[in-house]
């Protein structure tokens, strides 16, 4: 007797075979899901190893590769290959390696480099809070202090001091690689001052004193971080008769009056401590001060599944949230200041240009 004829594609369904061409069925899909702490893992590895560093150019061979940054060829040929499954280096048919477009970002030499991001998002500290996922989702609070007893930001400075350095070059490669455009967009004529709070190294106010000669800039940040302002800023920089640096906590008090306030890349804390920041400025500034907040979404779709990566780890370490754009504006709106416009940076970064009402 014939067996009955199938629905090949509901067969196809019920077994989780590819639904459509290339695509991994999602049984094997979530099996590749539940393993990303491998990926990430060998991503840091590799930094760590600085294994893009050591690739030039032309391919070369595992053992070749391995002499150079010191390792077992067996297990750096293992690493490579599983890199190699995600586009990070390519194994060719003779079983040397070679660069991807995306291997080379982990070379620190490169200029658009991601080495830095790629270490910190992969800290010691990463891997004791993923876990507790759940919890943070259930409380709506981070799961460092229960971790560590201290802050999160508190525990880098005094219980990790390399990993806040990690922490600070990361963001110094962001800002620097960001600044340049967010000062071509800004149009800051007729302002006679700049203030970038939270600034850093002070990368983004450097650009815009380097677009507006005459114009006077601060930084603001914490004694730490302005410690490390670029050269250019401080006593004998070519910019120092126009900047001034202001160390301490913004979130306290913004204590410089100026035309524009730059805000970049931190309106991701607790929701207590954004309000107190924008209150300030609010403060600071007083009618007609215009304010530029500028931020990547989780509704921005070309950075979708980093900028949600972040927002949950946001969760984890400091109890803060990455934004969409409306909860964006509700914020700001909620400050008192009313937004004029939003618009695109680069593909993952917005600005929401506001100004203090009179």
């Amino acid at each position: 007797m014939t067996a009955p004829a199938r629905d090949l594609s509901a067969s196809a369904k019920e077994s989780g075979a590819p639904t459509q061409e290339g695509a991994p069925p999602p049984s094997m899909r979530l099996r590749e899901l539940v393993f990303g702490a491998a990926c990430a893992a060998a991503v840091r590895a590799a930094a760590r190893l600085r294994v893009a560093d050591a690739l030039g150019d032309a391919p070369m061979t595992v053992e070749s590769l391995a002499s150079a940054v010191r390792t077992d060829p067996k297990p750096l040929r293992r690493l490579l290959r599983a890199l190699s499954c995600y586009g990070v280096f390519a194994e060719r048919p003779d079983g040397t390696f070679a660069h991807t477009d995306t291997s080379r970002l982990l070379r620190e030499d490169d200029p658009h480099s991601l080495r830095y991001i790629a270490l910190w998002c992969t800290e010691p500290w990463t891997w004791d809070a993923w876990p507790k996922l759940d919890e943070a989702v259930q409380s709506g609070r981070n799961v460092i202090e229960d971790l560590y007893g201290k802050e999160f930001f508190v525990y880098l400075n005094e219980d990790a001091p390399e990993s806040a350095d990690v922490f600070n070059r990361a963001m110094t490669t962001s800002s620097e690689q960001s600044a340049r455009e967010v000062a071509a967009l800004l149009d800051l004529s007729g302002s006679r001052s700049v203030a970038d709070l939270g600034g850093g190294q002070g990368h983004v106010v450097a650009s815009l004193l380097d677009k507006y000669p005459t114009m006077k800039g601060y930084l603001l940040d914490l004694p730490k971080v302005v410690e490390k302002a670029l050269p250019r800023l401080r006593e004998g920089g070519d910019l120092a008769d126009r900047a001034r640096i202001v160390p301490g906590d913004i979130r306290e008090a913004v204590p410089v009056d100026a035309d524009v306030y730059v805000i970049k890349n931190i309106l991701e804390w607790d929701d207590e401590s954004t309000a107190r920041l924008l209150a300030n400025v609010v403060a600071a500034g007083g009618p007609g001060a215009r304010v530029v907040v500028i931020e990547n979404l989780v509704d921005d779709s070309p950075s979708m599944r980093f900028s949600t990566a972040m927002d949950l780890l946001l969760l984890l370490n400091v109890g803060g949230a990455k934004h969409t754009t409306d909860s964006m504006v509700r914020r700001l709106t909620d400050a008192g200041l009313t937004v004029q416009d939003i618009s695109p940076v680069n593909p993952y970064l917005h600005a929401f240009d506001c100004v203090v009402p009179a």
